[in-house]
């Protein structure tokens, strides 16, 4: 199976199903809809609403009916919810979901950085990534990475989904901001100090709680620099990789310099999640993976200390 047709499909379907889930989780967003089912130690990591589960309800359904080229991929959500069982259990392109990125942020409204992320990938590299901040400006905004090219920008209702999407202009490299500001995220106890690190080494380490918004979209207009993330999961990290490397730079491990791949992810049973292993440095550019391999080169590759 070739990638182009999967990246075709998805870009007939998807952005209107994206911004139907964006819609139900505003509107939900006004009731009390926090779970409690995951106690990782994280508290990132551990927020869950009924929002989640309703909009990967919706995603996974979409995926299922829209096109049986979605059926042929592989699929990993990062709530259980949806007929996952319909998707191929093994194959060269698997598609990534997560319903809610930010549910911290989203559940408590400390922000409006919330996005509801899909991603394709194959065990080498991200094909695919579509983003939809439901609150970020008036009419919620996009993110979509592929093939060699980064849209970013506000939703226009009054056009179809798809069509406000494809009417977004590149970004450009030419001109394009680049901020020292380094996303960080995943050190549990430790995060305070990891930011002071990263900080004194010339770069600006930001926690995760103090993001002002959807992080990808700060990625891909240069506002943020990078990200600083330890064992990130399958579900939201792959949409950063890929807008590092459309921009020229990458996402490697910094213990060893070397590119990301998905061929060695694990489970993390505490937060029910599948993550890569290790600390991994994100930006687009080159001179800031240095900085942050640098950095973080001796730091504890194992998430859980004890």
């Amino acid at each position: 199976m070739e990638v182009q047709p999967i990246i075709d499909a998805l870009n007939v379907h998807l952005p209107a199903v994206m911004r139907w889930g964006g819609a139900v989780a505003r509107r939900m967003r006004s009731f009390n809809i926090a779970l409690d089912s995951k106690h990782s130690g994280s508290s990132n990591t551990d927020a869950l609403t009924l929002a989640d589960l309703t909009v990967q309800e919706l995603l996974v359904s979409a995926l299922r009916d829209c096109d049986p080229i979605f059926r042929r991929c592989r699929i990993e959500a990062e709530e259980s919810t949806g007929d996952l069982a319909w998707f191929a259990k093994g194959g060269k392109f698997t598609l990534a979901l997560d319903p809610i990125d930010g549910t911290k942020q989203y559940r408590d409204k400390t922000g409006n950085g919330y996005a509801v992320i899909l991603t394709l990938r194959s065990v080498e590299t991200v094909h695919y990534s579509l983003v939809y901040a439901p609150e970020s400006g008036p009419c919620g905004g996009w993110m979509r990475a592929c093939a060699g090219k980064v849209v970013c920008g506000s939703d226009d209702p009054a056009r179809p989904a798809a069509a406000a999407l494809d009417n977004l202009p590149p970004i450009s490299l030419v001109g394009r901001s680049q901020s020292p500001k380094i996303y960080m995220i995943g050190f549990l106890n430790h995060g305070e100090d990891r930011a002071r690190a990263v900080t004194a080494a010339g770069l600006e380490g930001v926690p995760a709680d103090d993001c002002p918004g959807c992080l990808y979209e700060l990625l891909a207009t240069g506002e943020y620099g990078g990200s600083l993330i330890h064992s990130p999961n399958v579900y939201d990290f792959p949409a950063g990789l890929q807008i590092a490397r459309e921009f020229g730079g990458d996402s490697i491990w910094v213990h060893n310099g070397q590119s990301v791949n998905f061929e060695e992810l694990w489970l993390d049973e505490r937060a029910s999640m599948l993550r890569l292993p290790g600390i991994i440095a994100t930006s687009p550019s080159r001179q800031i993976l240095s900085t942050l391999a640098s950095v973080a080169r001796d730091w504890n590759p194992v998430r859980y200390a004890d």
